[in-house]
């Protein structure tokens, strides 16, 4: 058991052996369990220096190791579920060195990626896709008549979204050669490991009962009675010392488990079996996450993450022998919502806050605590959050639903038909909007504004302050109507929050600042280097505030007293904000010249926000140097 992040790079004699997974195979099975406690060392140093997800690739050496032992990837396909289990993965196959390079720029990506190896079968951010995109890859090898093997591996509550139990559906009515293992790390489902658990899942996962089991059924085939009777025992049997897997069984998985994640003879001796097995097998481990450093066993959601370890010179913080005083911290957006939460809970009864298993990153935890019988957390099921809260809605509740950008996206038919559709009061808190840094693109929220913006009775707002944070989620809660409050990642400017809550003028914007020529209309976080950029321009800055609706006389009055006209947000330009001005202007039939700076037509790869900004030319440096090139055309 380690206690702390190891400061220098530990010896690893064994994993410098098995650089990828064809020389793991060659190791003999009783040098495993050294190499799960190297790598386990390796990746609590590799992360402790770089930051990055922490718990989950914790709790999945053991596993990673007897996966690439009995299955002879790349060329059988493993398909990966939140892919923050992935780093012990990436460094058995092939990119230990490249571990250092962890979500930054031109760096390894924090997730699976197709471009980045050929063991990546399949690209990977948000979760629940594993066993949809295995099954297709089972069917499609069934096709080509490939023998080429597939497992899926889905675990840290992913299983609870829809999608996963869509595909299980679906694989066990194209009766597909796959196994699923469901990686059970207290984030899912109740478990039920122990010596009689795995004595009968190693007999249930045998060949020689899964033939028997197979030719007992072409047998009994012309004596249903008798099938049904066989059949019905089996099945009792197994729900006598496994109750999960009822479920599976029900809807046509042989289950088998659950076993000790962590045991690697039991992992490798029963995923063997099932690698061969014909029809859909699933096989339930359990594992820890956080295993094997003591912290993230005793707090898993604490240390789902981490960030970078400072070097021991920077930790110490002392100039001349004394010590530095730390900077106040600013509050993050997701901490303004949290409080906005607790405050408005407190005035209203009929406030309730829901959430798809983003209570600590949404800022809910303290809503939680005060508010338990207000608050619903409704794990990894996005559309199920919206739908609930379209029933709440229609009984006179006010739900607000503390979402991320990307989420958001999956819920979209649900935004659009339960609550658009029927104008519904429910409240969103969009966290993570724009560029979110070393997460990449799977977790940019990029498209929000489009995707929103095209729905009638949204209303759209989008604070440049925390201030103006607190203030709109007053408002859009005030609103009668689906409204949203799009804020971004981290923290803002440092502008003081109101403890008092105001109501603002739908569709209202602010000039922050008179110039000539030049007006810049900033949306959201892009209000700061909108006016940095205007003090070497000398432009006009207007915090347009309201995505939909627009401030139609503000874009009229700068329209007619500027020659340029420039939208700038932390938005794919496509759709975006500056979208919606190039159509208010060709409506209005204004001829100004019109420049839309925002995120291009492309991914943006992982790097610092910063240096992401810069990339999209959404620093003020970026501004001013499209105006001025702009200028000169």
């Amino acid at each position: 058991m380690f206690t702390e992040i190891p400061s220098l790079r530990p010896d690893t004699p064994l994993l410098d052996q098995v650089p990828t997974p064809d020389k793991l195979r060659e190791l003999p099975p009783e040098a495993l369990p050294e190499l799960a406690r190297e790598l386990r060392e390796y990746l609590l140093w590799c992360t402790g220096e770089t930051g990055g997800h922490f718990g989950a690739g914790l709790g999945v050496v053991e596993l990673t190791i007897a996966l690439h032992y009995v299955y002879n990837t790349p060329a059988d396909r493993l398909v990966w579920d939140v892919g923050h289990q992935t780093y012990p993965h990436k460094i058995l196959t092939g990119r230990k060195e490249q571990m250092l390079t962890m979500r930054q720029k031109n760096g390894l990506a924090a997730f699976p990626r197709r471009e980045e190896s050929e063991y990546d079968t399949f690209g990977v951010g948000h979760s629940s896709t594993s066993i949809s995109a295995a099954l297709g890859m089972a069917l499609a090898a069934k096709m080509r008549g490939s023998q080429r093997k597939v497992c899926a591996v889905i675990g840290d509550g992913a299983i609870t979204a829809g999608m996963a139990f869509e595909a299980l559906n679906d694989a066990a009515h194209n009766s597909a050669d796959m196994l699923v293992i469901l990686n059970d790390n207290g984030m899912s489902i109740s478990k039920n490991v122990g010596g009689l658990s795995n004595y009968f899942a190693r007999i249930w996962a045998s060949k020689t009962y899964i033939g028997l089991r197979e030719g007992g059924k072409r047998v009994l085939s012309a004596m249903p009675a008798t099938l049904n009777f066989v059949r019905r025992s089996e099945e009792s049997m197994k729900h006598l010392v496994n109750s999960p897997g009822a479920l599976f069984e029900s809807i046509g998985f042989n289950y088998v488990g659950p076993i000790d994640g962590h045991d690697l003879d039991t992992l490798i001796t029963t995923i063997s079996n099932l690698r061969d097995a014909p029809g859909p097998q699933l096989l339930h481990i359990y594992t820890t996450k956080g295993k094997g450093f003591g912290p993230a066993e005793a707090d898993p959601i604490g240390y789902h993450a981490i960030t970078k370890i400072a070097p021991a010179l920077e930790r110490e913080k002392e100039v001349r022998g004394k010590p530095v005083a730390p900077a106040p911290k600013k509050p993050k957006y997701s901490d303004v919502f949290g409080d906005w939460l607790c405050d408005i809970a407190a005035a209203d009864p009929r406030c309730v806050g829901i959430t798809p298993a983003m209570c600590e990153g949404s800022g809910m935890v303290k809503f939680a605590q005060k508010f338990p019988e207000r608050y619903h957390d409704v794990a990894i099921a996005e559309q199920h959050a919206l739908t609930l809260a379209a029933g709440m809605a229609c009984e006179g509740v006010k739900p607000v639903v503390a979402i991320y950008s990307t989420f958001l996206q999956r819920a979209y038919d649900q935004l659009v038909h339960d609550i658009a559709l029927q104008n519904l009061d429910v409240t969103f808190g969009i966290d993570r909007a724009g560029l979110v840094g070393e997460d990449g693109p799977t977790h940019a929220g990029a498209y929000d504004y489009a995707y929103m913006r095209t729905v009638p009775n949204i209303v759209i707002m989008a604070p440049s302050d925390e201030n103006e944070c607190r203030q709109m989620l007053y408002t859009a809660y005030e609103h009668k109507g689906p409204a949203a409050v799009r804020y971004p990642r981290g923290t803002g400017p440092g502008t003081a929050i109101s403890k008092d809550m105001m109501l603002l003028p739908i569709g209202r914007g602010l000039k922050k600042r008179q110039g000539e020529k030049i007006a810049i209309l900033a949306f959201g976080s892009m209000l700061a280097p909108a006016l940095a950029a205007a003090e070497t321009l000398n432009a006009s800055v207007a915090d347009m505030r309201f995505v939909k609706p627009l401030d139609a006389e503000l874009i009229r009055e700068l329209a007619a007293t500027h020659e340029l006209l420039v939208t700038v947000e932390e938005h794919a330009i496509m759709g975006g904000a500056g979208s919606a001005v190039n159509e208010f202007l060709a409506g209005e039939n204004l001829h100004n010249a019109v420049l839309n700076l925002g995120i291009p037509d492309a991914f943006i790869e992982h790097a610092s926000p910063a240096d992401m900004l810069s990339e999209c030319g959404l620093d003020a440096e970026g501004i001013t140097h499209a105006i001025r090139t702009r200028l000169q055309r």
